[in-house]
Parts: structure tokens; sequence; C-alpha cells
């Protein structure tokens, strides 16, 4: 053996060339080389389309995001989310063979939640792994990175390369058998493009799966169980509660006024976290003309446009978008748009026209529609404007809680957010040149209504009572020369409201019109007298109602004053 060696050992030292001799060349030239190694090495996984070259976000990369409300200090203080955190954590530690949804509109903090259940689950051991969805080319690399990261062997990566097997399933397998891991999939809004190809998320044979070791949680617009399937844990989020959301602001602008203060500013916001991060920074910067909770809230109702309602250059970016309340629920009309749901931005825009308060469902037709996009609508679409706006969390449906509102069909009913409607409303008069034909349209369809519940008898009462805070728009729009006609409507209403018993929307009708009449024709006018008389009326009956109350032992006289509307 060493015979042999030796010539071999003789034959290599003979072949060092002299300036291999020199090690201030010999360590530059290795260093070279091991470089050039790399590179080439990175650059072959790059050209085979490996997982390995996307990198994912880690829970400490989420201070260096441009989102603000990923940033760890505003992670570090989310209000009024304790009961969601308590479930989400319960999900992780429990891992039932479910996956988790948080979902609800835009602007209400999904992703702050995610980021806070993060932050907790990284700090106690758990592996974490921040997907923010792009789209389905993306999301493959980035799952299948998650999956090689929790050890998914190259021999069964290369196999799903070559086509030998489906690529998700071989990232599934490995995550269902490892364990301690939470995968958060941020904004997947569009949950028909996940994949691959046409596959549907509810089939769970795609990108999003309820089996694993660990817990996958995704945040979403998308509302419906339908879109997610059987094995979905929807956590629906909601507008925060006025002390939660005062405190929101008090983080953010603790000079700018009281706890009281704050919370009447957070009540005006609608508890909508991103409108009151929006205020709270406004307010905390120096140079901005209001620094208090109170100038702010009184500054909202003439000046909503440059505030909240301010637009932002870039807003054609979907992810600049969702930062900014004036475009963040347009993201969500954009993608009904890109759905083929073209009703649904000018159903909500006919919605933020009306009053604050509950919409007969009754009241929204396709004739309606028809008016303000000059384009016939038939009632399937105008159902599937519907179901699309609730399905994104930009309508509310309230279910009835009585037997006696289940048989009621009349008192089916829709809710839009009081910011919601504003900031949409806002939008309109940006969008078209024909306002008025808005305001008509939706008169006429007042007009109509009032006289469609006249002539129902009882069982009209219910829709009565959700039309009367409407009608004002009536009284609002109307002109001398029109003044009789709305006159008319309102107290046909205002009849049925007194039949029904509902005394209190009745003398409030009749009050508007006393107030409309002085304002436009005087209060000596006959017509303005004649109001006068009906207030009257409605008064004195408001008062004999309430003594026979009293006097017939029924209620006591406080307890009568409920009983009026």
């Amino acid at each position: 053996m060493t015979a042999v060696l030796g010539p071999v050992t003789n034959y290599a030292s003979a072949a060092v060339p002299g300036w291999a001799a020199h090690a201030w060349v010999v360590w530059p030239v290795f260093g070279v080389l091991v470089v050039v190694s790399v590179g080439l090495l990175l650059w072959g996984r790059r050209l085979d389309g490996g997982a390995s070259s996307v990198r994912l976000t880690p829970v400490d990369g989420l201070a260096g995001s441009r989102h603000g409300s990923l940033r760890r200090q505003h992670v570090e203080q989310v209000r009024g989310r304790e009961t969601e955190l308590a479930f989400l954590t319960g999900m992780l530690r429990r891992m039932p063979g479910r996956f988790v949804v948080v979902c609800g509109a835009g602007g209400l903090g999904k992703t702050t939640l995610a980021a806070q259940l993060a932050a907790q689950a990284e700090e106690d051991g758990w592996s974490v792994f921040w997907v923010r969805w792009r789209n389905g080319v993306d999301l493959a690399q980035q799952l299948t990175q998650v999956a090689v990261a929790c050890g998914l062997p190259e021999v069964d990566l290369e196999s799903a390369r070559a086509g030998q097997e489906n690529l998700p399933d071989a990232v599934w397998r490995q995550l269902e058998s490892s364990r301690r891991w939470l995968v958060v999939l941020d904004n997947v809004d569009e949950p028909q493009a996940v994949g691959p190809g046409d596959e549907s998320v509810a089939h769970y044979r795609g990108w999003i799966r309820p089996h694993g070791g660990g817990l996958l949680l995704v945040t979403s617009r998308d509302t419906s169980t339908r879109t997610w399937g059987p094995l979905t844990e929807l956590l629906r989020l909601e507008p925060l509660a006025v002390p939660d959301a005062g405190q929101v602001l008090l983080d953010a602008a603790p000079r700018a006024g009281t706890p009281e203060q704050a919370r009447e500013l957070a009540g005006r916001l609608g508890g909508i976290p991103l409108a009151l991060h929006a205020a709270g920074s406004y307010l905390s910067t120096a140079t901005s003309r209001y620094r208090t909770f109170d100038q702010y809230r009184q500054a909202l109702d003439a000046e909503l446009p440059t505030l909240l309602g301010a637009q932002h250059p870039d807003a054609s970016d979907p992810d600049v978008a969702r930062t900014v309340v004036r475009h963040t629920w347009e993201v969500s009309l954009d993608q009904l748009t890109a759905e083929g749901n073209l009703l649904a931005r000018p159903l909500l825009r006919v919605l933020s026209l009306l009053a604050p308060a509950p919409v007969p469902l009754s009241l929204l037709t396709p004739g309606l529609l028809t008016a303000v996009t000059g384009e016939a609508v038939t009632v399937v679409g105008l159902e599937a404007a519907l179901a699309g706006l609730h399905r994104y969390g930009l309508l509310g449906l309230p279910e009835p809680t009585t037997a006696l509102e289940v048989a009621q069909e009349d008192s089916s009913q829709v809710v839009l957010h009081p910011l919601v409607r504003e900031i949409s409303a806002l939008a309109l008069t940006s969008e078209t040149t024909e306002p008025a034909r808005w305001h008509r349209a939706l008169t006429d369809r007042l007009t109509e209504a009032v006289h469609d519940v006249a002539g129902a008898g009882r069982p009209g009462w219910p829709t009565a009572r959700l039309l009367a805070p409407q009608l004002p728009l009536l009284l609002e729009a109307s002109a001398p020369e029109t003044l009789t006609d709305a006159r008319d409507t309102v107290t046909t209403l205002a009849d049925v409201l007194n039949d029904a018993g509902a005394y209190a929307p009745t003398h409030a009708l009749h009050q508007q019109l006393l107030d409309t009449h002085r304002r436009l024709l005087g209060p000596d006018h006959p017509d303005t007298l004649g109001c006068r008389n009906d207030l009257v009326a409605c008064r004195c009956l408001i008062l004999g109602y309430l003594v026979g109350m009293v006097v017939s032992g029924r209620c006591s006289f406080p307890s009568a004053g409920r009983e009026l509307v």
C-alpha cells in the first residue's frame, strides 16, 4: 500500500504550481471558487422552479412591512379581541383537524389579530410561517417552502417536480406528519384563485386543507361557509365595542383628550380599527390642524372628504388601498366586479344614499337599479348583488329573533355600517355626473313603497316602520312646487303607522313635515298651519294613549312610553 501511495503522492506534489506555495494566493482563489459554486447551485434551483427560491416572511420580519398594522408595537396593543384571541389560541393547542378563517369586511383588523396570534405562538416555541397572498403560483412556492422547512425530503420534492406525484399532496403529507407549526395565509380575498387550477377550496384537494399537525389560519374578506367548506371554523370579526375602540384612540394619541371624548369619537367612527388608527395617527401628528378628539369629531361632518375620505395617489395598488379608509372597501367591490357581479357597486351606492337605519329588503327592486344604472336588471342579478355584498361583509342581513319576525316576511331588512355608508356616498359623488338621477330614482321608489304598504293593511306594518326613517329624503329633495306630493306620501305613511300603534315614528314624521313647510313656505302659510294642526292632533292622541294605559293599570307611566314605538 505504501508503494502505491508513494508515487501518487509524489505525482500530486510534483503537479503543484509555484503560485500555490503562497497562502495569500491560495485562500482568495478558494473563496472565489466557493462563491461561484454556491451561485451556480442557487441559479440551478431557480431554473428548476425550486420552491426554496421564495423567501417567507417570518414574524420578526413583520416590523419591516409597509402595513403599519403589522408592526410589532401595534400587535402588542390589540384591543377588544380577547375573546377571539382566546378562541384562536385554543384552536392552536387542540389542532382539531380543521382550519380557521378570520373573516369580515376590510378594516376590521383581521391581519392584526392573526399577527398577534403568530407572535404569541412564536414566543411559545411554535414554527411560524407568514404567507402574504399574491397569486396561485406564489402560494404554491411558499407552501412548498413551508413543507421543506418542516422536513419534506428532497426526493419527494423532486418526484413532485417531475410530475410523478401531486405537489399539494406531497406538501400536505409532510405537514400532517409535522407538529407545532402555524401557517398564516394573509389576505386570501380571492379563494377561487387559490387552486391549483380550478380546484375549489371547499373540496380540500388543493393548497388549503384542514389536515395537519399544526394550524392553518387564513384571513379573508370572504365570509361564506360555502366558499371554505364544512371543515372550517369561521371567525367573523365585528367592529370594536366603544370602550375598546376609545382605548385604541387613547393608545395612538394619549394627549388628545379624555377617555370619554375618545369614546365619543370612537362611536362616531363606528369602532372600525382602520378608521381608529387613521384618526389616531392624524391626531398624533404635530402638524395636523385638529389635535383633540372633540375637534376631529366635529370636523368629520364637514370635512370627511379631506380626513377619512382623502384619496391616496397609489390606490390602484390593492395593498395600499387596503390601508386607506377611502379605498379599503373598494377593493371588495373590485373583486366582486371581477367575479362578474356588476351590480354590487351600484347597489351599495344606492344604499349609501339612504338614512343610517335598517332598510326594508322590499325597497330594493330590479326597477330601482335599472333606473340608476340605465341597464336592465333582473331579480337574479339583484339577489346576486345582495349576496355578494353580504359575503364580503359590506352588508348586514339581520336574522329574525322571534317567531313573529320569522312569520313577517315584510320585516326582512339590510343594514349598512354608518361609516361604510358615508364613504360609499362620498365615492358616488366622484363617480357620477348625474347625482340627481340617483336621488330621483330613490325618491320615486320610496313613494311607490309607501303606497304599497298603505294598500297591504296589517301585513304592511313591519315595512312601514322600516320606511319611516327614510322618508325625510323625500322632504329634503322637495321644492315648493313639489312639496304637496311629498306631503301626501309622508301623511299616508303616518296614517299607516298610526293604525299600527307606532306613535313615535308617526309623531316624528309630522314634526318633519312641519319643519319642511316652515322652511319652504314660511310659518304663516295655510299648508304650514295645516301641518301644525296635524302635529297637535298627533300629540293629543299620544297623550290620550299614555293616560289610558296608566289609568287601566296595564303599566306605569314611564313604561308606557316604551309602547310608543
